[in-house]
């Protein structure tokens, strides 16, 4: 198996040496792992591309690229630069430091890469870790991720659903913010929503006078509907959420019908 690794922590992130050692343990022996993440972190950048600007990318090692773009673009250079005699069989992103559950789902950058590679006719799955008490000041506060996500993975690509759409499903995995030996199991579950939660901004001034905003993010221990992702996430399972492109809201078409 020919596996493209990307994120949207950066080439540095430890999450990426998580991935790098899932995806290897995927691929077997015989496989293959390949790296083009971000040169810098590029989190929250959701599906952006590099439209107006050229990206540089650089060889940092055997099979291992940096671009200076974001995990979309990092997907691109992937597929048509990095691998383009031979293309991938799946595109894993992350482990994301933090979850992206919820609402998170719709800024990450982690998932951005993912959308792209399902664009592009390849299979996708996106990793993140959720973080919490029980896991934060772990030595390895990935070791859910770490110990369950090659198996994890598989069980999808054994079961990926063949459905017919102009859009290609792709995979959203969040793992529990608890350890490794607490994790109970794998939850297929829809995309939630955080209620009484949200992003927004703390204003900051800087010694000379001038006003800085800083985005700040809501409670991550809020949980999202029963059955949805956060929920079974803070209940100790692992979320397996998949996803398309598609924003059409398709359950209020028929509702607009009457203004045509």
């Amino acid at each position: 198996m020919r596996i493209l690794i990307t994120n949207d922590d950066g080439i540095n992130a430890p999450g990426l040496e998580i991935m790098a050692a899932i995806a290897a343990e995927l691929a077997g022996a015989a496989g293959e792992v390949w790296t083009v993440a971000p040169a810098f972190e590029q989190s929250g950048v959701a599906h952006s591309i590099s439209y107006t600007r050229p990206m540089m990318i650089a060889k940092m090692g055997e099979r291992r690229y940096a671009a200076e773009g974001s995990p979309a673009d990092c997907v691109m250079a992937g597929l048509h630069d990095v691998m383009k005699d031979a293309r991938p069989d799946v595109v894993l992103s992350g482990v994301n430091r933090g979850n992206n559950s919820a609402e998170n789902a719709l800024y990450s950058g982690t998932l951005g890469a993912a959308m792209e590679a399902a664009l592009q006719g390849v299979p996708a799955i996106a990793l993140s870790q959720y973080y919490g008490p029980r896991n934060f000041g772990m030595d390895n506060p990935f070791e859910a991720a770490a110990q369950h996500g090659a198996d994890v993975l598989r069980r999808i690509l054994s079961a990926d659903p063949v459905l017919e759409g102009a859009y290609g499903l792709f995979y959203n995995v969040n793992f529990p913010p608890v350890p490794a030996a607490e994790v109970k199991g794998i939850r297929v579950a829809r995309q939630g929503a955080r209620r009484g939660t949200h992003y927004g901004v703390e204003p900051h001034s800087s010694p000379s006078g001038r006003r800085f905003l800083w985005i700040k993010g809501g409670n991550q221990q809020q949980p999202s509907a029963p059955g949805s992702d956060a929920a079974v996430n803070l209940e100790g399972y692992v979320s397996v959420t998949p996803m398309r492109a598609d924003l059409t809201a398709h359950d209020a078409l028929d509702l607009l019908k009457e203004i045509e």
